[in-house]
């Protein structure tokens, strides 16, 4: 794979403020950390236009006393078995739990089952993380 050199032009305040964030998270050049910059915005692309297949993860913290939750919850995944390729189940405390669901289709259809799941009555909160399968990164 060739590598292509290019210019841009930026604030001195801006770039200062670009350099520390990337130096706090770790990052070993300028490069490298705009390649991620572009390569998320071609994620977001990705999921913008639903043409593709993507992966993700729904993030529900919940509380298991809360009367038909679990079942509900439960039913819902059965219900899209075909997007959900992993669950973890968490403790965090006597009542309150964290489920991370894994889940991989398209665009539409995560974000369909996502709401669902999310806005199941007794969910204290819930986020869809959203990534890609990569296959059309470099």
């Amino acid at each position: 794979m060739s590598v292509t050199r290019f210019g841009i032009s930026l604030e001195s305040p801006l770039l200062k403020r670009f350099d520390n964030r990337i130096r706090k998270k770790g990052y070993a050049s300028r490069s490298e950390a705009i390649r991620d910059l572009i390569r998320d915005s071609l994620v977001t692309e990705e999921w913008e236009t639903s043409s593709s297949e993507t992966v993700g993860t729904i993030t529900l913290v919940y509380s298991h006393d809360t009367r038909e939750l679990n079942d509900n919850l439960n039913d819902l995944q059965h219900h899209y078995h075909e997007l959900i390729k992993s669950t973890m189940h968490i403790h965090l405390d006597g009542h309150n739990c964290l489920e991370v669901i894994v889940v991989k289709g398209m665009a539409r259809d995560i974000k369909t089952v996502a709401d669902r799941l999310i806005g199941t009555k007794g969910v204290k909160h819930g986020k869809l993380t959203v990534t890609t399968t990569g296959k059309r990164l470099r």
